[in-house]
């Protein structure tokens, strides 16, 4: 039984204080922790294709500008166990390499070494659409990302 890409190389996370923000190439996800016991009536989410708003009972967690946009009308959030929030997001501009550095304009960015790590999942992702039947979950992107491309040298060893 074949696994797919996702399941092999899992989610790269970008840790804030609330949680924590991965991407895909099609995709944002966002993970708000929340006090166990929170109800959906306690949750106020406003998602747009630009910008994002989330408070639980009355308190902000997440406001402010998407580092680029989103499909509003496909963004939707779940509460999971009373205490989880997670907030699955569409990328409009769904381009091989389109990885966002933060999720907001400003706010919550990843480090340079989450980044880069992003950035190579992207990569691997693309090619393992790009080239369906080839397994990639054992390559390996060398060197500064941003320069040459990936090196596929160790596959197969």
């Amino acid at each position: 039984m074949s696994v797919n890409f996702e399941e092999r190389s899992g989610p790269v996370p970008c840790q804030t204080p609330w949680g924590q923000w991965y991407q895909t190439m099609e995709e944002v996800f966002i993970e708000v922790q929340v006090l166990p016991g929170t109800r959906a009536k306690d949750i106020k989410c406003h998602l747009g294709s630009k910008a994002v708003s989330l408070s639980v009972k009355g308190q902000d967690i997440l406001k402010g500008k998407f580092f680029d946009c989103t499909v509003s009308d496909e963004g939707i959030w779940t509460l999971e166990d009373k205490k989880l929030i997670r907030i699955v997001l569409m990328k409009s501009n769904r381009e091989a390499g389109n990885c966002w550095p933060s999720l907001l304009e400003g706010q919550y960015s990843a480090d340079a070494w989450v980044q880069d790590q992003m950035q190579q999942k992207l990569t691997l992702e693309r090619f393992q659409r790009e080239n369906p039947g080839f397994d990639f979950s054992g390559a390996n992107i060398t060197g500064n990302y941003g320069g040459g491309g990936p090196d596929f040298s160790n596959l197969g060893k």
